[in-house]
């Protein structure tokens, strides 16, 4: 392509060119539900990578599509082909040796038929006597020449994929070929083992015997990946036969190796691939995670020969172990262990693509500042905090305009209210909107009326600023319980969400109030917005709300021109307090002595004045009575809200109480 000029041509599979470009945003807005409804960041990372994007197949799909893959290889037929075919080209040859027999009236005719008579019900066996036996008919002769030509192909087709069809009607130079090249490769094999440096010989051994191999390696180590997988795949079939069709299958290959001159040969080769790769299954135990052994795997009705049987299995054992990959639930487990070349022999190239797009999220996450990692733990960032909470925001206020409510959406945010139609001199640290019009006044008045060529020019005493209405400022702490009861309840994702939502509305839109979060159990702690969002239930016994409003009267400490608010957002009453050495005291049904020092907690937060409103999760009768109390020592508020619409209740509650703090300005 020269500047200007374009060329067009079809498109021959990679990405696709018209696919919209990946957005870690549209990513992180997928975890965001998750995380919303009390999954951790790496759940919602995994839950993400399972299901895939819009119009991206996930993890999930891609297994799906394997194990489709799988049922169409199970289908394609049974393992003892090899043995069937065997069996039939042997009733073929006697039957047409004794149709050539039965006219002749001699006894060397009748001693011939009682030879094959007496042939044993052992097909490997029948096979190895009929081996110097003398036919009479030559089609019988044909016939039994089958087998071996069969038995050879079948045999070096379970080692090299291929040879079936390569060595039909071979030669004797080809069998020497075949031979001379099995034992280079063993000599390969041997000199690898010793630690030499193999490639030259590697290269020199591909030259000569390339056309052996159609994966077409690129070095040693993928020639004997793709040797010892079909030889593991072999000997799993064996494996997989009943005792007595192993054993015949068995003798009919040694009988077929033994006459081409490769038994000693192939038995070096079986024994270096299971040394160079010992990992395999060579059909000593079963694969999969509850399946039973690949002989009961095999459910087509079509018989397989010994060839097609190898490679049916060695897809088979592949398509397991790239479903083990893609299953992700193994100590350890990255995307990066997937193989992207294995996916594209089983599932295509648009399965890659799926691939790659799946493991670019986690990266794509980190480079663009929404993830990080500490200590090999994923954490959200500040930024994706942020986009959390304004998710969280968003549909709390969907929820109040569908309950007919009102929109809370405001156009300005600060300390700037109603405009009161009045203005005054600007003084540094004003945040209310300039006055345009009085202060280009102030500008005429002083320097006079402009003339043709002359400009106005503001001064700072010029600048005036509009009166408007002011808002008192807020302090407020709101209390999260993180027992376990929470997450029984179903109750953790609301409360979690609300949290995010809440603090995302007062950072973004009432900055001069002051948020703060504390989460309690056991023990209680104030939370960071990034520490909570990545904070699942803590399966600990304990409500320690004494600890939480002692936090709570801690913090409210830093704001003393602000008001006070304190909300409580909780399934239970408290059943735990902390003693006079720091630790906590737990107890069901609680201790009398619980109650008291958290009511004198409530007691002391009410003598400053601090507003306590408690959002209950339940309506068990000790809880509702010990929160009565509460409401009636420190006059704040008492809401049931069903647990889906917590969200609003506390967002609205917060709204209606700064509706209630202005003054004039």
């Amino acid at each position: 392509m020269s500047s200007g000029q374009f060329r067009y041509g079809p498109w021959d599979g990679g990405p696709d060119p018209l696919a919209s470009p990946f957005s870690a945003t549209d990513a992180m807005d997928e975890m965001s539900r998750q995380i919303l409804e009390g999954r951790t960041p790496r759940e919602a990372l995994e839950s993400l990578l399972r299901r895939g994007m819009p119009n991206r197949r996930g993890l999930d799909d891609l297994r799906r599509a394997i194990e489709r893959r799988r049922r169409e290889a199970r289908s394609r037929g049974r393992l003892d082909g090899t043995l069937e075919e065997v069996r039939r080209l042997l009733d073929t040859a006697v039957g047409q040796e004794r149709a050539a027999l039965f006219p002749d009236p001699a006894d060397e005719a009748r001693m011939r038929e009682a030879e094959l008579d007496a042939l044993p019900s052992d097909p490997a066996r029948a096979v190895r006597e009929l081996a110097d036996y003398d036919w009479r008919s030559p089609q019988a002769r044909e016939t039994y020449e089958q087998i071996s030509d069969l038995l050879r192909r079948e045999v070096l087709d379970a080692q090299f994929r291929g040879m079936k069809q390569a060595l039909q009607g071979a030669s004797s130079e080809d069998m020497a070929r075949v031979r001379e090249m099995v034992r280079e490769l063993n000599e390969l094999l041997e000199a690898d083992a010793r630690g030499e440096d193999a490639q030259g010989r590697f290269d020199e051994f591909m030259r000569r015997n390339g056309e052996f191999f159609p994966e077409n390696p690129r070095n040693l180590d993928e020639l004997v990946d793709v040797l010892a997988r079909r030889a593991a795949a072999a000997a799993r079939l064996l494996a997989g036969l009943t005792p007595q069709q192993r054993q015949e299958l068995a003798d009919l290959m040694s009988t077929a190796m033994e006459d081409m001159g490769l038994a000693t040969e192939m038995s070096r080769l079986s024994q270096a691939l299971r040394s160079a790769r010992p990992g395999l299954d060579w059909g000593g135990r079963s694969r999969g995670r509850g399946r039973g052994r690949f002989s009961d795997a095999m459910t087509g009705e079509e018989p397989l020969g010994l060839g097609d049987a190898t490679s049916a299995l060695e897809e088979l054992a592949e398509l397991d172990d790239l479903a083990a990959s893609l299953s992700q639930d193994y100590p350890g487990a990255s995307l990066d262990d997937v193989d992207p070349e294995a996916v594209e022999r089983a599932l295509g190239r648009s399965a890659v693509d799926d691939l790659r797009n799946l493991q670019q999220i986690e990266r794509e996450l980190e480079r663009q500042g929404f993830v990080t990692r500490r200590a090999g733990a994923l954490e959200l960032t500040p930024r994706a905090v942020r986009r959390i909470g304004e998710s969280a925001l968003a549909r709390i206020f969907r929820e109040v305009a569908a309950r007919g409510r009102g929109d809370h959406s405001l156009t300005d945010a600060g300390s700037a209210g109603d405009l009161l139609g009045t203005s005054r001199r600007w003084q540094f640290g004003d945040t209310q909107p300039i006055d345009v019009v009085r202060t280009v006044r102030n500008a005429v008045l002083r320097g006079g009326p402009p003339g043709r060529g002359r400009r106005i020019r503001l001064a700072v005493d010029d600048f005036e600023v509009a009166e408007t209405e002011r808002r008192t400022s807020a302090a407020v702490c709101l209390l999260v319980d993180l027992s376990y009861s929470m997450a029984l309840r179903g109750t953790w994702g609301v409360a979690k969400s609300t949290a995010l939502a809440l603090h995302t509305l007062v950072a973004t839109r009432f900055p001069q109030d002051k948020v703060h979060i504390v989460g309690f159990s056991d023990y209680a702690r104030e939370l960071r917005p990034v520490e909570l969002a990545g904070l699942d239930s803590e399966m600990v016994q304990g409500t320690n709300l004494q600890h939480a409003l002692l936090i709570a009267g801690r913090l409210l400490r830093r704001y003393p021109d602000s008001e006070p608010v304190i909300m409580v957002v909780t399934d239970g009453e408290p059943t735990a307090h902390l003693q006079r050495n720091g630790t906590p005291s737990f107890s069901w049904p609680p201790l009398p002595e619980t109650l008291e020092l958290t009511l004198a907690e409530v007691d002391r937060l009410t003598r400053r004045g601090v507003t306590i409103n408690v959002f209950m999760l339940d309506d068990e009768p000790r809880l509702v009575r010990f929160v009565e109390e509460m409401a009636r020592r420190n006059g704040g508020r008492v809401l049931s809200p069903d647990p889906s619409a917590l969200g609003s209740y506390v967002i609205r509650d917060y709204l209606r109480s700064r509706g209630s703090r202005r003054v004039a300005r």
